[in-house]
Order: C-alpha cells, then sequence, then structure tokens
C-alpha cells in the first residue's frame, strides 16, 4: 500500500510511519522539516499554516491508498489538506481525540455519544474540543463517511512520548527517594501504547475500514499501581512509592493529569472522560494492547538513547510535580 503521512518525524505520526514500513509499503512524509524524517521515506516539505504551505504537496503527481493526519490545531488546516487530496488518496484516517464528546459523557461512553457543539472545519485555532472535532468534520466533507476513519485516541504512552507523561514517572522514579504516588494503587486505567495505535491504524487501512472508533485499551487494561511498580522495576528500584489518599492529594492544590501525569480521582467527571470509554468496536476490529510492561519497558530504553530527556511539544504545557511539593506532601505525613 502506498501511505501519505502528514507529519511523521514525531510520536504518533513516527509510529504509524514505523508501522507501514513494516508492512513493506510505500511511505511519503509530508513535513515541516523541524525533524529528520525515518530513513527510507519518501519526503515533502511544506508548513500547513502558511500561505502556499500546500505547495510541494499540490505540485505533486503522487497518489495514495491512505493518509493519515494527526492535526491538533485550527480545523481548517485539515480541510484544506483533505480538500486537495480528495482525488488523490483512497481513505483519509484523522487522528482524533474522545476531547470531541460532549462533557458529562456517562460512564462506557461508545462512539454515539453526544459531541461537543461549535465545531467547524472552516475554523482558526479556538479550543481542543472544538478543534479536534472540526477536524473530523473536516475530514468527512472531503472524503464522506465511507473513505473515513475518525480515529478518537484517548492517552497515549510509548516510545517518542513528546508530550512528558510516562518519561516524567520515569525520571521521577529513576531519582528514587520517597515518592508520592496518587492512589488509590488498583485505580483502572485506560491508555493506548503509541505502536498499537499505529498497527490498529494500518490495519483499518488495509480493511477498508469507516468511521469513528475509541482507541484505548479496554478498562482496567492496567491500574495506577501497574503503571508506576513497572517504572520503579524499569529504573532500577531505588524509588519507594508512597501511596497517598486522592483527596490529601487535592487539598494540596496538586492538579491531577499535568502535576501528576496520567492520573486523575477516581468518581470525578475527569475521570470519567478519561478512563471508562467503550472500546469493544475497536477490539473487534482488531485491537490489540500489549502489556503496561512492555510499553514502560521500551519506553524507558528509548530514553536511554536520547540522552535521558525526552522532547517537548512547545504547544503542551509541561508535565509533573514540583519536588518541593511533593517533599511537603510526603513529609505531612502522607502516603503508606
Amino acid at each position: 500500500m502506498r501511505l501519505l503521512m502528514l507529519g511523521g518525524t514525531e510520536f504518533v505520526g513516527r509510529a504509524v510511519v514505523e508501522a507501514a514500513m513494516g508492512r513493506g509499503w510505500e511511505v511519503t512524509v509530508f513535513h515541516r522539516g523541524r525533524h529528520d524524517p525515518p530513513p527510507g521515506v519518501r519526503s515533502l516539505r511544506g508548513d500547513r499554516t502558511a500561505p502556499d504551505g500546500l505547495a510541494a504537496l499540490a505540485d505533486d503527481p503522487g497518489e495514495w491508498d491512505v493518509v493519515v493526519d494527526t492535526w491538533s490545531a485550527a480545523p481548517r488546516a485539515v480541510r484544506d489538506t483533505a480538500r486537495l487530496l480528495r482525488g488523490r488518496a483512497g481513505r483519509y484516517v484523522y487522528v482524533s481525540s474522545r476531547s470531541v464528546y460532549a462533557w458529562g459523557r456517562p460512564a462506557r461512553f461508545d462512539e454515539e455519544a453526544p459531541l461537543v457543539e461549535g465545531a467547524s472545519p472552516d475554523a482558526e485555532q479556538t479550543a481542543y474540543p472544538q478543534d479536534k472535532r472540526g477536524g473530523e468534520l473536516a475530514v468527512l466533507d472531503a472524503f464522506g463517511a465511507d473513505r473515513s476513519v475518525l480515529v478518537r485516541a484517548g492517552l497515549i504512552l510509548g516510545p517518542y512520548e513528546n508530550i512528558g507523561r510516562l518519561p516524567w514517572w520515569l525520571g521521577r522514579t529513576a531519582r528514587g527517594g520517597p515518592v508520592l504516588a496518587p492512589g488509590p494503587r488498583d485505580l483502572p486505567l485506560q491508555y493506548v501504547d503509541v505502536r498499537d495505535l499505529a498497527e490498529w491504524i494500518a490495519l483499518a487501512a488495509e480493511r477498508e475500514l469507516s468511521g469513528p472508533y475509541n482507541l484505548v485499551s479496554p478498562q482496567g487494561h492496567t491500574t495506577m499501581g501497574g503503571v508506576l511498580d513497572a517504572c520503579v522495576r524499569v529504573t532500577g528500584g531505588a524509588a519507594e512509592l508512597r501511596w497517598t489518599e486522592p483527596g490529601v492529594i487535592l487539598d494540596a492544590g496538586i492538579e491531577p493529569w499535568t502535576e501528576l501525569p496520567v492520573w486523575v480521582p477516581p468518581g470525578s467527571d475527569l475521570y470519567e472522560a478519561l478512563h471508562s470509554a467503550d472500546v469493544s468496536r475497536a477490539v473487534g476490529a482488531g485491537l490489540v494492547c500489549r502489556p503496561v510492561e512492555e510499553t514502560v519497558a521500551d519506553t524507558w530504553r528509548w530514553l536511554q538513547d536520547v540522552g535521558g530527556v525526552a522532547p517537548q511539544r512547545p504547544d503542551r504545557p509541561r508535565s509533573g510535580l514540583d519536588p518541593e511539593v511533593e517533599a511537603k506532601v510526603l513529609t505531612s505525613g502522607a502516603g503508606t
């Protein structure tokens, strides 16, 4: 098959390129040139936010079986690209987000749950949920429902991560000593390894799937304890996890998800939004999720290969807890 990857030099895009090349596909990468593309791909350069930023793609005679797009900003960039390619590509896979679902979603929500309002494919960048939904609408407008795949991903972890969630936990456990571990230890989590996401996208293209899919692991694939125990093991075991009740963490003014990456308190709307989706449609269409121990170990190995410091997307806030705040909570007697 022939893949056009929009992006392809970082995290999700790079994983998709590697999955495609592992299948022997011909891969073209359209990117801004800020990072070297993976070896073996055909490279086109352009900036979708600039005037004439699609010129290299417009002038290229290529045709593709599938386009994969991970765009997260102004929906009009997806609109312009999808319109340009609708006669030159068989299928458009848009890596969207479960943020497109309206707030207050019920537990075990599926792809039929209500969506956010106010999204437009013609919009400039506004808010993340509306931007992602606008991107979906742009793809549907250009390719139709039968040639579009809307990958509504949730928490994505694994090698190449440039958001800083799992890398922060690995760095923290590598430093050793008492670690503020947000409880409960058996809190069920949903996430997807970026390579499993990429393999499913390739499979969806091969099978000519269409429509929206919630793309994370089944609920309870792992727990907060499973993630942090794996981090301690792979970094050498010098860290001591001090499991702390959610109320203590919140009373200390610590922000879930950002200051303590991955974690949100059970019973909250945010927890239901992030860790309680029905993913039976994706599983039925071939999603397979590797064990959390493999995701953590491979991410740690990659971090060592890049010098121990993960890249950071400039448009995302840094994750992690200030050491002084952590120490203050721990010395107050919290944690077991």
